[in-house]
């Protein structure tokens, strides 16, 4: 008798994007969702800005040179790139494309105007926009960093004020007030795009057939 798993086949990877307001607490939901999720992999952007304590190279970002950097626009090896805080970001065409070609699903950390960019390029794309419980709420997360200067924390509530003005945009939105309430949407949210006719109808094509229902 044949199994559930014998009628799968290779799908196209999903690209999740996620944005969210500096602040929101996007880095550690995603890191938690990636760690319960052994079929989750992280999208690695390329950036021009120096690492922070803590951050590898290859794992967070490619740090890069502006030179290089320029290059691989020049090369037309981004699916997006912008300039954020002075610092340009960027996300590979080809690793991307590839990773999703290959069956895997990848969780892209990403602005709106990337996001807006990504999703006219990228069919098979669901995207997630994390919101902070209250203004009060993201400063005092800003603050608690203690890494940036009181003129930096003031840029950064006037941008995220301007990067949720886009929430509308999104498929989901997510409040991050519980982490554990909030990493567990998440996966729903994932598990329920994967769950979508155009995504099962690649992965079970041959039940379907059996099924005389293709």
């Amino acid at each position: 008798m044949s199994s559930e798993h014998d009628h799968k086949a290779h799908a196209q990877g999903l690209l999740i994007v996620i944005s969210a307001p500096s602040g929101a607490g996007k880095t550690s939901l995603l890191r938690a969702a990636i760690e319960a999720d052994e079929k989750l992999g992280f999208s690695v952007s390329y950036t021009t800005r120096p690492p922070r304590a803590g951050e590898v190279d290859g794992q967070h970002y490619h740090f890069v040179s502006h030179a290089q950097f320029q290059q691989r626009i020049a090369e037309d090896d981004f699916l997006e790139h912008a300039e954020v805080f002075g610092n340009l970001y960027g996300t590979s065409s080809s690793a991307t494309r590839a990773a999703l070609a290959a069956g895997q699903d990848l969780i892209l950390e990403i602005d709106w105007q990337g996001a807006r960019r990504i999703r006219a390029q990228v069919s098979n794309c669901v995207s997630i926009f994390i919101l902070p419980p209250s203004l009060a709420e993201l400063q005092r997360r800003l603050e608690s960093r203690a890494q940036d200067a009181l003129e930096v924390i003031q840029r950064r509530m006037a941008e995220a004020h301007a990067e949720m003005s886009h929430w509308e945009e999104y498929d989901y939105l997510v409040v991050n007030e519980d982490f554990d309430h909030a990493t567990s949407q998440l996966g729903m949210i994932i598990n329920a795009a994967r769950l979508q006719r155009v995504q099962q109808a690649a992965r079970l094509r041959e039940l379907l057939r059996d099924l005389r229902i293709e």
